[in-house]
């Protein structure tokens, strides 16, 4: 298992990013949140096998029909994320 916490920078808040990220990732077997940060990016913080994790990071780069998506900021980082299901932190 792996786990990463991304940002993702562009124009991602209030365009449906959150949501259409979350119902494609939601179909993958991974686990974690995607959330709106202060700063105008994304979170995502994911985790499962890798083949999983890098489908959910390719996902987070289509974005919606109404994002653009000008980068992402990947780590990967070590602890259990405590989620048992891929959600939307409001």
């Amino acid at each position: 298992m792996m786990r990463i916490r991304a940002r993702v920078y562009g124009r991602v808040q209030g365009v449906g990013y959150r949501a259409s990220v979350h119902r494609r990732i939601s179909s993958l077997a991974v686990t974690g949140y995607v959330r709106n940060m202060p700063d105008g990016s994304v979170e995502l913080d994911i985790t499962g096998e890798k083949a999983a994790v890098d489908a959910a990071l390719s996902e987070a780069r289509e974005g919606s029909p109404f994002s653009g998506v000008e980068r992402i900021e990947t780590e990967e980082i070590h602890g259990d994320s405590g989620y048992t299901e891929f959600v939307i932190e409001r």
